[in-house]
């Protein structure tokens, strides 16, 4: 079933050089190598494609992205097969993750079909008003123009080739280019694949949709670079994100970037919670760490207490849980041999203590966890970065004002938790203000891994969690990112677009 091809506006086109794919388990499979003219190439049929996609109607790309969710689900088995093998998650995470995706594109073109995203706006002229008559004004929000998204390695579906970014793009009314993230090309091309099917059925232009198969980080950058491309979708590491953030903003016209580039989600355990149910959160928080052997952007790596008894009874229950925790494999050999640097870089750190030390072979690894004090924390800023991976770092606070000032010296996350009983609602009533400006999503006595589809979902948040701080990748309000409100005066009627 796979061509190892990239699409380029409804054409499978090979390229002078391949790779080879890196599987868990069988052979491996080879693909084209993206270069900067199949980026050229995709980036000209998105832009001949705006003119009639942008301007279609809401029915007609509702049509379009429910018909992706059906040809995605029709393939779900083979999806399913290639994505076990070439990521090692297993598959029942991959069947939730495509009904995830699939979810997503039906809930978004039932939203674009309501229209309240539009944001329409109507003030009638007022000629006779004095001093000076009123124009007739209408706002509307428009599609940007071609999209860029980059395929994430956590996510082989979910925020990749038809994930949250395509889907909020596509529904906008933006063709897309895909670069697909190496770590799961066959992944992509069975996507891709269901994604073309879905345009012919529905009698689209062929510049809708590429896919370009992951090339060299010259390929990245061309994408982003390209003027035909207004808006780019990324989620991936801080140091990847952070220099595609930069050329977009060096561009002769930059332009918008919205990337997820890493958080730590830290979590406020106070003190009636801990001395209620300390072995139970530790636990919670064990298995909350390594789901998805804790490659979750959402993982919550860090556990902020304050020192006694309940602080020991929790830390032996996490300990408990994760010594018998086997080795699991990572995404990719990159993944798993970041995670041992980050893990070899902490137990090394000044005034940390190692608690659990890490197995690692070469792409398998296991938990870690170590222990600091507030004091440490706050003086070494290393250790408030990002492990990537099932580890965890308990900070242990000497009273709550060291709580405060942890909360005060955080860095942009996606989440923030607070563990609390109706007794800790002071100490929790102080940490609220801080923490909503910290992060894009706040929990109370839960566990952030897990992302809700819907309307009312923040994913995103202050940098470096995101670079877009007003903007969300997963929900509805994802679609809002690549709009931009138009204000038409005085235009006669049947000039306005439809959705006026």
């Amino acid at each position: 079933m796979l061509t190892g091809k990239h699409l380029i506006a409804g054409q499978w086109v090979a390229g002078p050089a391949i790779f080879q794919s890196s599987p868990v388990s069988g052979s491996p499979d080879t693909f084209a190598v993206g270069t900067n003219d199949h980026v050229a190439d995709a980036a000209a049929g998105a832009e001949a494609a705006f003119p009639s996609y942008s301007d279609s109607s809401r029915t007609q790309r509702a049509a379009f992205l429910n018909r992706i969710a059906a040809e995605i689900d029709a393939r779900g088995d083979a999806i399913t097969a290639i994505g076990s093998r070439e990521t090692g998650l297993p598959e029942a995470r991959l069947i939730n993750e495509r009904g995830r995706t699939v979810g997503q594109l039906e809930l978004f073109a039932r939203h674009i079909e309501a229209g309240d995203y539009l944001d329409r706006r109507h003030d009638p002229a007022l000629p006779d008003r004095q001093p000076l008559p009123r124009s007739d004004l209408r706002l509307l929000q428009r599609p940007l123009g071609p999209v860029a998204v980059f395929g994430a390695s956590n996510f082989p579906l979910a925020f990749s080739v038809a994930g949250g970014d395509t889907a909020a793009a596509l529904a906008a009314g933006c063709p897309v280019v895909v670069k697909g993230h190496s770590a799961h090309p066959g992944t992509g091309e069975l996507v891709a694949q269901a994604i073309d099917a879905a345009r012919r059925a529905c009698n689209l232009h062929p510049g809708v949709f590429s896919f370009v198969q992951g090339g060299n980080r010259e390929v990245g950058a061309a994408l982003v670079q390209h003027p035909l491309i207004k808006a780019v979708g990324f989620t991936g590491s801080l140091s990847g994100g952070r220099a595609l953030f930069d050329l977009c903003a060096q561009r002769p016209e930059p332009i918008p970037f919205f990337g997820e580039l890493g958080s730590v989600n830290p979590m406020f355990l106070l003190p009636a919670a801990m001395s209620a149910r300390a072995a139970n959160i530790g636990k919670g928080w064990a298995a909350s760490l390594t789901m998805g052997v804790g490659q979750f952007c959402t993982n919550p790596g860090v556990a902020v207490v304050m020192e006694g008894p309940d602080t020991d009874i929790f830390t032996a229950a996490a300990l408990a849980s994760l010594q018998t925790a086997a080795e699991q494999a990572m995404l990719t050999e990159a993944i798993a041999s970041a995670y041992r640097q980050g893990v070899e870089k902490f137990a090394q750190a000044a005034g940390v203590q190692q608690l659990l030390a890490a197995n690692c072979s070469r792409r398998a690894v296991s938990p870690a966890i170590h222990i600091t004090t507030a004091r440490q924390w706050l003086a070494n800023p290393e250790l408030s970065e990002e492990v990537f991976g099932p580890f965890g770092l308990i900070v242990k606070a000497a009273d709550f004002s060291e709580m405060l000032a942890i909360a005060k010296a955080l860095h942009g996350q996606l989440t923030c938790t607070l563990q609390l009983e109706p007794a800790d609602a002071e100490q929790a009533r102080q940490l609220l203000p801080i923490l909503e400006r910290k992060a894009g999503r706040l929990l109370a006595n839960g566990f952030p891994t897990g992302v809700e589809v819907c309307d009312s979902m923040v994913h995103g948040g202050p940098y470096p969690a995101s670079t877009n701080f007003g903007a969300t990748s997963v929900g509805t309000m994802a679609i809002r990112r690549f709009l931009r409100p138009v204000c038409y005066q005085d235009i006669p009627q049947e000039l306005l677009p439809a959705d006026c």
